[in-house]
């Protein structure tokens, strides 16, 4: 999958427009929020399938899903979306690789997005 681009330039100009003037503080801001907050939403991913807790895995699946569509992670945001369908359908079945992939795709989104903000 990281063959086509991790992040949608023009989410990031879109949240950019929400706030023009002020020298992308808006936009680093969002940016910087989604960085803090996703390993605490992965964790969530970890901890619901190892108790067992469907509804939380899926709601952290689709919370992951919501915050990088926001930043424009288009990549992390396919596969979140893949993840929760997939739990909704079949449980926790086939959701481990998942889960590794979206660790890996927040480190590759998370990589172009800090570039943004510094």
């Amino acid at each position: 999958m990281s063959q086509s681009p991790v992040i949608d330039s023009e989410a990031i100009e879109n949240l950019r427009a929400l706030s023009p003037d002020d020298g992308d503080v808006f936009l680093k801001e969002i940016l910087g929020i989604f960085i803090e907050d996703t390993p605490g939403r992965i964790a969530e991913l970890h901890s619901s399938r190892a108790s067992g807790n469907l509804p939380s895995f899926t709601r952290a699946a689709h919370s992951i899903k919501g915050s990088s569509s926001n930043v424009g992670a288009i990549e992390l945001k396919a596969i979140a979306e893949k993840l929760e369908q997939q739990s909704k359908q079949q449980g926790f079945a086939n959701t481990e690789s998942m889960v590794a992939e979206i660790e890996s795709a927040f480190a590759r989104a998370r990589e172009c997005l800090q570039k943004l903000i510094a």
